[in-house]
């Protein structure tokens, strides 16, 4: 048995874990990485790069369909799965080679294999024991299903979906999250039948009222079906596809079942209970600053409770990195991490919703504008409806940011700077954007609740 001896043990390669071990060597520390997978995790392997090629795939099918209506002659053919595949691994094998690359020119040392913490400072690696000053646990998260719905045949998760090599005829999406809408747009527009079961009222429940119900309009239009507030009762399985059944008695027929309801912690079994790590189902417990209750021993990613995102990862590596060697970084709270969905139309979020902005500050100290982007010169030229939703503070700062649109995700990063800064619409409203851009809808909201609206009302 050998010993390995770092300033910092990360185990877990994917986002958050590489983050802490990029930013722990730029920082003058020593830093073990072990993985027992490939580097990047499920955001690279099965997650947000391979859906976002699968969705730009989709894209492409959706314009090419309407190609005449913009002078372009081109006729749709179908959809070559093979070829979509094909596209969807070589993005991903070239991400996964420049991370390799950033890994091994930065001086990290990769352990491979499966890590299982033996005490609060060593994480054991087949024979070998791995020595950490301190240890940062990021073992990220797997596929959820329900309590008594197993997944296999026809009924699947999204890594298997991602490996389908076919467009089913008929789909049911059982999660009408993020994963699940995403799924929908991309086998709507590849010329799939789609419903989607959601047991909470709307689509996207997680976000502003508003943005879901223009979701459901806009799913509608396309043909895509969904059922909302009632629960998923079973599943039964035969040799073409799949019937569905719902606690009110009706059903839903397809070839498959795409099973997205949430994401649980990838912790069981890896000697965090042990050690004495506090958890709660699965998830590791952590103060603000994130550290355990374990001295020296942090979390970071899709185990520690919240959003699961791959940039909050990031955020939290980084943080974490700079906090063990003693920069005092900021928080950043979940609720100004920035989210996307990149269905079609795309919803783009950061900050509070106008309800939970009026429980925290009051309802008669909120208000809000929403600039609807058929008034906005690129939206229409794209051919995207949609709105940007901006809440603040009366006489006071922006406090929530919410868009639905095509390429909407696109203008979250100037919403994650305005919510994050405090900014008030008074002091933005004299930077006026490029034209004709979407980010002009922003700076109207801006203009609008600083009291003089341009192309608004």
């Amino acid at each position: 048995m050998s010993e390995q001896n770092f300033d910092l043990v990360v185990l877990g390669g994917g986002s958050g874990g590489y983050a802490a071990a990029l930013r722990a060597v730029q920082l003058g520390l020593t830093v073990g990485l072990i993985e027992k997978g490939k580097l990047g995790g499920t955001c690279l392997h099965v997650g947000c790069i391979p859906t976002k090629a699968l969705l730009h795939s989709a894209e492409v099918a959706d314009v090419s369909r309407d190609a005449a209506k913009y002078g372009v002659k081109t006729q749709f053919e179908g959809i070559d799965m093979a070829t979509v595949t094909a596209f969807r691994e070589g993005i991903v094998a070239s991400k996964y080679k420049g991370l390799q690359g950033l890994i091994k020119a930065r001086g990290i040392t990769v352990i491979q294999g499966e890590g299982r913490l033996v005490a609060p400072n060593t994480v054991q690696v087949g024979d070998d024991r791995i020595v950490g000053k301190n240890v940062v646990l990021a073992t990220g998260s797997y596929s959820r299903s329900l309590p008594g719905l197993e997944i296999g045949g026809r009924v699947i998760t999204s890594e298997q979906a991602l490996e389908l090599n076919f467009v089913p005829n008929k789909v049911a999406v059982l999660g009408g999250g993020v994963i699940g809408v995403e799924f929908a747009s991309v086998w709507k527009s590849f010329g799939a039948d789609v419903t989607i079961i959601e047991a909470l009222p709307h689509l996207v429940p997680n976000e502003e009222e508003s943005v879901s119900k223009q979701l459901e309009r806009a799913f509608r239009k396309r043909g895509i079906e969904y059922s909302l507030g009632i629960r998923f009762q079973s599943v039964t399985q035969h040799e073409n596809g799949v019937v569905v059944t719902l606690e009110n008695g009706s059903t839903v027929e397809a070839e498959i079942l795409l099973v997205a309801v949430g994401r649980g912690p990838v912790t069981a079994g890896l000697g965090f209970d042990e050690v004495g790590v506090a958890m709660d189902r699965g998830f590791v417990l952590t103060d603000e600053r994130l550290a355990t209750n374990i001295p020296g021993v942090y979390a970071v990613g899709d185990i520690v409770p919240g959003l699961q995102l791959a940039h909050r990862g990031f955020q939290q590596g980084i943080f974490v990195a700079e906090e063990i060697a003693g920069l005092n970084p900021i928080i950043v709270e979940d609720l100004n991490i920035p989210k996307v969905t990149y269905c079609d139309p795309e919803i783009a979020s950061v900050g509070y919703s106008e309800a939970k902005a009026s429980e925290k500050f009051g309802a008669d100290q909120v208000s809000s504008y929403e600039y609807n982007l058929g008034g906005n010169g690129k939206s229409s030229i794209l051919g995207t409806s949609g709105s940007i939703k901006v809440v603040r503070v009366n006489d006071g700062p922006i406090v929530g940011i919410h868009m639905i649109g095509a390429r909407v995700g696109e203008l979250i990063g100037e919403g994650q700077l305005v919510v994050n800064w405090e900014a008030y619409p008074e002091d933005i409203a004299p930077f006026l954007h490029a034209h004709p851009t979407q980010n002009e809808a922003l700076g109207e909201a801006f203009l609008a609740l600083a009291g003089k609206p341009l192309h608004a009302m």
